[in-house]
């Protein structure tokens, strides 16, 4: 740390701004699913290696303690995402994805409906059935739920770069339901498990290498290019490579244009991706150094909370060394503006 960003303070740089972490999590019950599934399907449901996460709170699955939690780090909203859900995503049986993700969003649901408000919850949606997915986001919409979870690595026979997504590409756009695309969901190396020094790529390498094929399959595809005012958000990839693959993809567009065109970009991929796509953090200093010339509309800040990695309970001391340098009109909008206007957030006291 340098001596400038030690001299940085949480009152010297946030003082009593009201900060909301954008990608927070629950962690349901371990038998959430084996107590609601019906039989038939129950049988179904493979068994999952139990988690060892030490550190983790229990405002993970009691809302009261967490919102004792949340005073301790000084977070006024969360936004939450699925814990042991996660590895769902990489189920083949498509009735019984889409029945586990029902359970799940009705926990959530009331896990949220206990503080409303400050507990911000998003749903999880199967996509083997698109029609049962528009069925399902338009039920967690008028729950309360914002946006919507969806697998970050698709199946093979179902890639990003075909139209079978449109219709719900459609309803998320029309619905203003933010596409979420969280590390560890779907067809990747989170369903095995890591030993060796592939702990220790598949938690960095092989993370971002998913982030960017998913994106430049989304790009490059047409996706955003065909649904303007859809709204993505990588989740827990961290920002600072967004800057420097945009910047490769316009200079190769350029490039190869004329000899491999793309009729329907009429925008060089960066463009679609300053305007769509936004994407949050929970520490990446490069990427803090980037924001008040890249992403300060779009990159968000978050704090893993009650992970073990979570940044809990110092996430004020974090914002102020790695991210103290910013403006304060640009650091506004990454710890707490970007979120709001996202999900259309109503939170008392937050919003100005």
């Amino acid at each position: 740390m340098s001596t400038a960003a030690a001299l940085r303070t949480p009152e010297s740089v946030l003082g009593d701004e009201r900060i909301i972490s954008a990608d927070s999590h629950v962690i349901e019950p371990a038998d959430l699913w084996d107590r609601n599934l019906p039989p038939g399907l129950k049988e179904k449901y493979p068994k999952f290696p139990a988690r060892n996460s030490p550190g983790e709170k229990p405002g993970g699955w009691n809302p009261r303690a967490r919102i004792d939690e949340m005073e301790i780090d000084g977070v006024s909203a969360e936004v939450l995402y699925p814990t042991l859900g996660l590895r769902l995503f990489a189920l083949e049986d498509a009735e019984l994805q889409e029945a586990c993700f029902r359970i799940a969003n009705d926990w959530l649901i009331e896990y949220c409906q206990t503080v409303p408000g400050r507990l911000v919850g998003i749903p999880m949606i199967s996509l083997y059935n698109i029609k049962n997915g528009i069925r399902e986001l338009e039920r967690c919409k008028k729950e309360g739920l914002v946006g919507c979870l969806i697998w970050q690595v698709p199946p093979e026979h179902l890639p990003f770069t075909s139209d079978y997504y449109d219709p719900f590409w459609e309803a998320a756009q029309d619905m203003s339901m933010p596409v979420n695309l969280h590390i560890l969901t779907g067809f990747n190396y989170s369903r095995f498990e890591r030993t060796g020094l592939d702990t220790y790529r598949t938690a960095v390498n092989t993370k971002l290498t998913d982030a960017a094929n998913s994106l430049f399959d989304l790009v490059f595809g047409g996706v955003l290019a065909r649904f303007p005012k859809l709204k993505l958000v990588y989740v827990e990839n961290e920002v600072a490579w967004l800057p420097f693959f945009v910047h490769e993809w316009d200079k190769y567009y350029k490039r190869f244009r004329t000899k491999m065109p793309l009729p329907f970009m009429e925008k060089l991929p960066g463009e679609y991706v300053t305007e769509q796509v936004y994407a949050t953090f929970f520490s990446d200093p490069t990427g803090g150094w980037l924001m008040d010339h890249f992403g300060q509309d779009t990159f968000m800040w978050s704090n893993d909370y009650p992970h073990a990695a979570s940044t809990w309970p110092d996430s004020r001391k974090v914002i102020a060394e790695e991210l103290g340098h910013l403006p304060k009109d640009v650091l506004r909008k990454v710890v707490r503006e970007n979120v709001i206007n996202l999900y259309n957030l109503k939170i008392d006291g937050v919003n100005n």
